[in-house]
């Protein structure tokens, strides 16, 4: 995936985002002095409510999710991520907070609004697919289409069209007890996109996959967002499956969220050992390149010179024969030093050069 959204704009905001649970549990924030935006501590007041036998599932998230961007939030189970993507949806009201969509406060909206909005803007897949068992393929695909009252022969050619995208054509009239897992996975890929959504929500859409097709499913993903740059959150308990989708990621405890950041930030520079933890068992040299690692040094003359997103792996054989290391050039043709020490150094430190 690319490292950022250079110039991009926030489609979706999330700000001070707070969903409690229990008794009373709105006027836990009822004093708007302790909430974090003005001057409270957000792990200090959700300690509090905590104290007080209240849950607290999202404690002062903040994030952006900006233009074309896959940003995915991952997590162990009861970290807080599917209560964030269910709050941006409003299928699970917010106890407060903002959660602004191209600048407008989906919490806000009217019933009527929020409709529409679901109707026309938002996509949305689950891990159990959710498909009518009584409908066909083409049926399910269709089905978000005429609740739009999208005329017959116009959500046709759409549900045909994203059929097969999907790699779905053939099965149009199969019913979903018909199709392997993974068939009906794209179903529900294909039903959520037919509405042509502004921003995506996936909420753990491949976890209930075997490992082969979870794979297959994560290279379809990866090659619907190549040709459709949709803006789209993600959310996952993968470390792995983040670090093949993500733009960039945020990792959540205890309904807060502890960092955020490109897959490279978070592995070499974890914020704490939680997200240490998370990073312990990815296979670096595949994911690190080698302008992660280059230090600001301007290389000498006449070495080896390889592009910025050269992978480590690659590198690995050459660094061990050749001290002297390589230039790394930069998309604007400027160059850096990289060496075999280097990698080294920022592996064992947890510190690499940051992107521009």
């Amino acid at each position: 995936m690319s490292s950022s959204k250079t110039g991009s704009s926030a489609k979706l905001s999330c700000r001070n985002l707070w969903k409690l649970y229990g008794p009373n549990a709105a006027s836990h924030l009822s004093d708007a002095s302790r909430l974090p935006q003005n001057g409270g501590d957000a792990a200090e007041l959700a300690q509090n409510i905590r104290d007080q036998g209240g849950i607290v599932a999202a404690a002062d998230v903040n994030f952006d999710l900006m233009e074309g961007e896959i940003f995915v939030i991952m997590g162990l189970s009861g970290s807080g991520k599917s209560t964030v993507v269910r709050c941006l949806s409003r299928l699970v009201e917010p106890t407060s907070g903002e959660i602004l969509l191209d600048g407008q406060d989906l919490l806000k909206a009217s019933p009527k609004e929020l409709i529409d909005f679901r109707r026309y803007k938002m996509g949305m897949v689950f891990q159990s697919f959710g498909l009518l068992p009584h409908l066909n393929v083409f049926e399910n695909v269709a089905f978000p289409l005429k609740l739009q009252g999208m005329e017959l022969q116009e959500r046709s050619a759409r549900a045909e069209r994203v059929i097969e995208l999907v790699g779905l054509e053939g099965r149009e009239s199969s019913y979903p007890s018909q199709l392997s897992g993974g068939q009906q996975q794209r179903v529900g890929i294909a039903r959520s996109l037919a509405v042509e959504p502004e921003v995506w929500f996936l909420d753990e859409p491949f976890s209930a996959l075997d490992p082969l097709i979870r794979r297959q499913m994560q290279d379809e993903f990866l090659r619907l967002q190549q040709d459709l740059h949709k803006s789209i959150v993600f959310i996952t308990h993968d470390f792995l499956e983040s670090l093949r989708v993500a733009d960039r990621m945020a990792i959540m405890k205890d309904g807060a969220v502890v960092q955020i950041g490109r897959p490279v930030d978070l592995i070499l520079k974890p914020a704490d050992d939680y997200v240490r933890e998370f990073t312990n068992d990815v296979p670096w040299e595949l994911i690190l390149t080698a302008g992660d690692i280059a230090s600001d040094n301007a290389p000498p003359d006449g070495i080896k010179e390889v592009p910025a997103d050269t992978k480590v792996a690659d590198l690995l054989p050459y660094l061990a024969e050749h001290h002297g290391g390589v230039a790394v050039r930069a998309d604007d043709g400027s160059k850096n030093h990289m060496t075999g020490q280097d990698l080294i150094s920022a592996l064992a430190s947890g510190v690499a050069k940051s992107a521009t």
